[in-house]
């Protein structure tokens, strides 16, 4: 049984006539008539009975009348539905992520792409900032998010916000740090991520900046562990300027002075990709996601990216 078959089987039920069925398909009546008769053949059942007036529906071809009508209908679903993907962003994409996941709106942007591209898998990979620099560079991730100044001739950022980060120490050492110094600040514990992490970097920046280096330092991977470990009385370190408000209003941190260092929320992807379906698809969502302006197409996602 074909779907040919099944057309020729509604528009002759439709027109009662064979020659008439054929003209709607633009067919010629033999091949109308050979198709009805193959239909029968295969159902073993009359389906029509052939009268001087024309074609009239057996009691069996009534009754199928309505089933083959509902297996044309799903074909042409399957039709728009294959239409409607035809083009469309597909395959398998890897973005690495950073911090927690409702500063960056990873959930809406996920969310996002799993409604507008169907066709893409994404697999989320979270990272320190500068490991996902290091991977979307290396060709070893699609994309990712990224704190600081994506300098790199090879790689494209799209700019999505920007950050204030403030030095908090443990509330329990407000009379300690409030009233001190860089020398005694500097001599006081400190918590760093890794090297490669540009929360390293900027605590490096505000040192060399003021000629002081800090005499210990304790090491964590993740910026929400930082800012527990400073609520926890381990030492100081720079924690978001949101979250550092909000654990100051808790009573687990004090804010050092008004020092406050700035820097930037970025998406960042290879040069070499910036027409590729799938970038694309990706930072049409982020501009949507973050509202950075109209609901931007293709081309206009690409302009807003910046060169770096």
């Amino acid at each position: 049984m074909e779907l040919y078959q099944l057309r020729s089987f509604v528009a002759v039920a439709e027109a009662r006539h064979l020659t008439r069925a054929a003209e709607k398909l633009h067919v010629s009546q033999p091949a109308v008539s050979a198709q009805i008769r193959a239909l029968e053949d295969e159902f073993a059942l009359a389906l029509f009975e052939r009268t001087p007036s024309g074609m009239e529906l057996t009691a069996a071809g009534q009754r199928l009348l309505a089933a083959a009508e509902k297996v044309l209908a799903a074909a042409q679903m399957l039709r728009n539905s294959a239409s409607e993907l035809k083009g469309k962003a597909a395959g398998k994409v890897s973005v690495g992520t950073l911090s927690d996941p409702e500063f960056i709106r990873v959930g809406e942007f996920l969310g996002a792409m799993v409604e507008r591209h169907p066709l893409l898998q994404l697999e989320l990979q979270h990272e320190i900032s500068g490991a996902t620099f290091a991977k979307v560079r290396d060709g070893e991730l699609d994309a990712g998010f990224y704190f600081g100044a994506p300098e790199h001739p090879g790689m494209n950022a799209l700019w999505l916000r920007s950050i204030v980060y403030r030095v908090a120490a443990p509330a329990a050492w407000k009379s300690r740090v409030l009233g001190a110094d860089w020398d005694a600040v500097a001599a006081l514990p400190w918590i760093v991520t890794p090297p490669i992490s540009s929360h390293y970097r900027l605590v490096r920046s505000l040192f060399d900046e003021h000629g002081v280096v800090p005499a210990q330092v304790v090491e964590a991977d993740q910026e929400f562990v930082i800012a527990n470990l400073v609520g926890a009385g381990v030492g100081l370190s720079l924690i978001r300027e949101e979250r550092a408000l909000e654990k100051e209003a808790a009573g687990e941190v004090c804010l050092w002075r008004d020092v406050k260092l700035d820097t930037d929320l970025w998406f960042v992807y290879r040069a070499e990709r910036s027409s590729d379906p799938v970038i694309l698809a990706m930072l049409e969502v982020l501009a949507d996601t973050w509202k950075l302006g109209p609901k931007a197409d293709a081309q206009s996602v690409r302009r807003s990216v910046a060169q770096v």
